[in-house]
């Protein structure tokens, strides 16, 4: 099987094997957009669909080299159809179809979000179903119950940002370099986790809170105009005065520490520990809920780029163990996005038997939803 993925910033292919019920990675090529969006600060759409075209062909032709696999050689394309960046996703999934159909093989199209937790399958043992499935990435955080790799029912997901967001766009508060969420991780290790203590929120997954609190600790809580001083009597028109002539007093600029390197490593560790802990909580109470309904899952699953931070794969292995639950968490390669766990998961349902019509359309939302 042959799998493209270019959701959004990542133009990748694989060859994988399906061989006695285990996925064997053969090749995963990536070509790299960090060069192309690092000036920005963050994926342009624009740029990120251009660069597909100019780098998949080439990638494919490494999966390929790598795996030792003809063209001809290939029983089916697979492609991440969705969700995604609309432009990027039109770049995989036309050529998969093109690819396809001039092979005279299958195509399938894959959920980006389904093929993230497959990604725990890749060059492992099966896993034991049902699972409680976690996706935690920089477009997704979410639950799920998984009766199979195929069969996965949603169970909840972030009401606001995902978690891979608000470490990128905490990584941008603290003036990190892009990709964020990779360098809040290394910058964490020098810092105090307990310098500041960040609110948990009180809504599962929702990490928008965080953020701000983390904008306010770098720039300082801005005073409400009434509590500042002279602010309300300055709004306060006297008799002899027209109302067009009255100004507000501007509140005072928030006095907060400099953002040293100390200080800086130290918000980074507490960020992180907050963000892990929402994680967690969220995991934990998911759990709590199976049991209570005597669906307590045989595994837990999870992928995702986030899935790469080191602190939540150490929470999570200490959660697992607590509870005496089978964690499966992807080998650090696998975790960000790639086309491994698209093949995989094409690899799967051609299993099946299954394919899709060529008039499959990309699309900008996860089916999981």
């Amino acid at each position: 099987m042959l799998g493209i993925e270019t959701s959004c910033d990542e133009t990748a292919a694989s060859v994988v094997d399906l061989a006695d019920g285990r996925l064997r990675v053969r090749s995963n090529a990536i070509g790299s957009q960090v060069d192309v969006h690092a000036p920005y600060g963050g994926v342009v759409p624009e740029l990120a669909s251009r660069a597909h075209l100019e780098r998949l062909l080439p990638v494919i032709r490494q999966a390929c080299d790598e795996a030792g696999a003809s063209l001809d050689s290939l029983h089916a394309v697979a492609v991440g159809h969705r969700p995604g960046l609309i432009g990027s996703l039109l770049v995989g999934t036309s050529a998969a179809k093109a690819l396809a159909w001039s092979l005279g093989v299958p195509f399938l199209g894959v959920d980006h979000v389904a093929a993230h937790l497959a990604a725990a399958l890749l060059d492992q043992p099966p896993i034991p179903f049902p699972a409680t499935g976690l996706v935690v990435s920089g477009g997704h955080t979410a639950l799920f119950r998984m009766l199979d790799p195929l069969s996965i029912v949603p169970l909840a997901r972030t009401p606001d940002d995902a978690v891979g967001e608000a470490f990128d766009k905490g990584a941008t508060i603290l003036g990190l370099p892009y990709p964020g969420g990779p360098e809040i991780d290394r910058l964490a290790e020098h810092g105090k986790d307990d310098a500041v203590r960040f609110p948990v929120p009180r809504m599962d997954f929702s990490f928008s809170g965080l953020k701000t609190a983390l904008l306010y600790e770098v720039r300082g809580v801005p005073p409400s105009p009434r509590n500042s001083a002279g602010a309300v009597g300055a709004m306060t028109a006297p008799a002899s005065e027209t109302p067009s002539m009255v100004m507000p007093s501007m509140p005072a600029t928030p006095k907060v520490p400099p953002l040293d390197d100390r200080r800086r490593a130290d918000l980074a560790a507490s960020y992180q520990r907050a963000l892990v802990g929402a994680v967690v909580r969220g995991l934990r109470r998911e759990l709590e809920r199976a049991e209570a309904a005597d669906e307590r899952p045989q595994a837990i699953v999870v992928g995702g780029g986030v899935a790469a931070n080191r602190r939540l794969r150490a929470e999570l292995e200490a959660f697992a163990s607590a509870r005496s639950v089978p964690l499966r968490l992807p080998p650090m390669r696998y975790c960000v996005d790639n086309a491994a766990m698209i093949a995989g998961l094409g690899a799967l349902r051609a299993a099946r038997g299954e394919h899709d019509p060529l008039d499959l359309t990309a699309q900008p939302l996860s089916s999981l939803r």
